[in-house]
């Protein structure tokens, strides 16, 4: 989408103004490092795009939208050394190049930055409820992270526990950006509450297909080992659907793949593999991604917003569910 790379280009042009190594190099330079590894930029994006959308100027809100992304890979940094990645975008994760201490400094620091960059908004009249919509979003995330990390040790998920979980650990951020961004510009409270379910319900698809690509992506495309949430014990959508569809060997046997420690890598992601794809999983999962994501168009219908900035809206959405990376 060509409005995208401009705000891309933009936000680019920002990022490297603000994002400066300096001494101690061993604690800025892994930021700048995961700032640079091709990132999708979804959430600044959909930040500036909903405040251009409700009258805004751009340029006024970057530091709102850096934020947001700088915010986001904090999480990643910390959520791969929870969850041992040693690959995040297709290059190694900050703890497997630098070190686990410095992963989690550099992080600390990042979240820190984030607020310093929330803070030059803040001649704006919507700056207290921005800054509330972000602490509450923060502290959803945090709730959602400790969750995913919980169902690791469980067996017995059940879907919605599972829909909660993600919408906690990855929708409401981008839910969270785009309502600041019509926060900042004044929007009705309606419209707030209307882009906001646009964000959240597009934000669980988003992760839907994220679960999907996964198991059923290309590593060369995805960035990551295939099967990653398998070895990890994710209990993903996949997982769960699988379980309720299992006949009773097939259950026995993927509760035993999942627990078991000793398995070989590869051995586990096929054998998992081939029972989802025996279950029909992919199925069920594109089944309730479209769900979601008509959801969430259905609330892209009600905002008091011109018509082709709603087409470009509903791209955008369609866009981030069909990507294969």
């Amino acid at each position: 989408m060509q409005i995208l790379k401009a705000y891309s280009e933009t936000l680019k042009t920002y990022f490297e103004q603000i994002l400066v190594t300096k001494d101690p190099v061993t604690l800025y330079e892994p930021i700048s490092y995961i700032m640079s590894l091709g990132a999708k930029r979804i959430r600044p994006l959909m930040l500036l795009h909903t405040h251009k959308i409700f009258g805004g100027d751009v340029k006024s809100v970057l530091p709102l939208a850096a934020a947001v992304e700088v915010f986001h890979n904090f999480t990643l940094m910390h959520d791969d050394i929870m969850d041992n990645a040693s690959m995040r975008r297709g290059h190694a994760t900050v703890h497997e190049k630098y070190d686990v201490n410095t992963a989690i400094l550099s992080g600390d620091l990042m979240l820190i930055q984030s607020y310093g960059l929330i803070s030059k908004c803040s001649d704006s009249p919507a700056y207290t409820d921005i800054m509330t919509t972000f602490n509450e979003m923060s502290v959803q995330l945090c709730e959602g992270q400790q969750l995913d990390v919980d169902f690791e040790s469980r067996d017995n998920v059940e879907i919605d526990e599972y829909i909660h979980m993600i919408t906690y650990k990855t929708s409401v951020l981008i839910a969270a950006a785009m309502k600041m961004a019509a926060q900042y510009t004044g929007a009705s409270q309606e419209d707030q509450e209307h882009i906001y379910q646009f964000g959240k319900n597009i934000g669980i698809a988003f992760q839907m297909q994220d679960d999907i690509l996964d198991s059923f992506g290309e590593k060369a495309a995805v960035g990551k080992r295939i099967g990653g949430d398998i070895l990890e014990g994710k209990k993903t959508y996949l997982y769960i659907k699988a379980l309720e569809l299992s006949d009773d060997s097939q259950k026995a046997k993927l509760i035993s793949l999942m627990n078991d420690p000793h398995i070989e890598d590869q051995r586990k992601i096929d054998d998992v593999l081939n029972i989802f794809k025996a279950t029909h999983v992919r199925v069920y999962a594109d089944q309730l991604k479209e769900a979601y994501r008509d959801l969430a168009f259905s609330h892209l219908a009600e905002l008091k917003i011109n018509e082709s900035d709603r087409v470009e809206l509903k791209e955008f959405g369609q866009y981030l569910l069909d990507r294969t990376v």
